[in-house]
């Protein structure tokens, strides 16, 4: 089993700067060193897994061998009921080679639209994998489920953020402040499993 102590370095295996980011503000109670791969010169691997967890462990994986460190990877995406699950893993594929999730967030909104279904219905998934030298890779899934909305509102956040609205919320995650969706975000609930797993005890929550 895994334990993380303060002071000690980690690898979020991302190179996405939004989710590095909001990954290391998670991070930041717990006095771990983080750094990013592009700090390490280490290279995106291509996402070639079937499922979330699949593919968090390989990019976690990847960051730990090419760094000798504990690495944490996430995948996550946006699941919609009436498009049978799409886009899924593939969340980050709409966006295109660009990454610009407009594109995305547009194409969930015609595909709605051709299936002319008035489900709105979605949740976001986020798997986290944090891997080791010397142990087994281990995997933390948290969800969270609401509603779409179009046009997409708010700045804030990232991804698919400006078209989803948690249930028992108004406003969508690219509305809400940081804290605010931290508090109640699929990734802050797959983090919260891997705290009570892998931070040492005693480190300063």
């Amino acid at each position: 089993m895994i334990r993380l102590r303060p002071g000690e370095k980690l690898v979020v295996a991302s190179h996405n700067p939004g989710k590095v980011e909001e990954i290391r503000q998670l991070i930041a109670p717990f006095a771990l060193r983080v750094l990013s791969p592009a700090q390490l010169g280490l290279a995106e691997p291509a996402e070639t897994g079937t499922s979330f967890a699949g593919n968090a462990a390989l990019k976690a994986e990847a960051a730990m061998h090419g760094s000798g460190l504990a690495a944490l990877a996430d995948d996550s995406g946006l699941c919609v009921a009436a498009l049978d699950g799409a886009p899924g893993i593939y969340s980050a594929r709409w966006a295109g080679a660009a990454k610009d999730f407009r594109i995305a967030m547009r194409r969930v909104e015609d595909e709605l639209r051709e299936k002319g279904t008035p489900d709105s219905r979605a949740f976001f998934v986020c798997a986290l994998a944090l891997a080791a030298p010397e142990a087994a890779t281990e995997i933390f899934e948290g969800r969270v489920y609401g509603s779409l909305t179009f046009p997409p509102r708010g700045s804030k956040g990232f991804g698919y953020d400006p078209i989803f609205v948690p249930e028992g919320h108004r406003m969508t995650f690219g509305e809400m402040e940081p804290e605010v969706k931290h508090a109640l975000s699929h990734r802050a609930r797959a983090f919260a499993k891997l705290v009570n797993s892998a931070i040492a005890p005693g480190t300063d929550q």
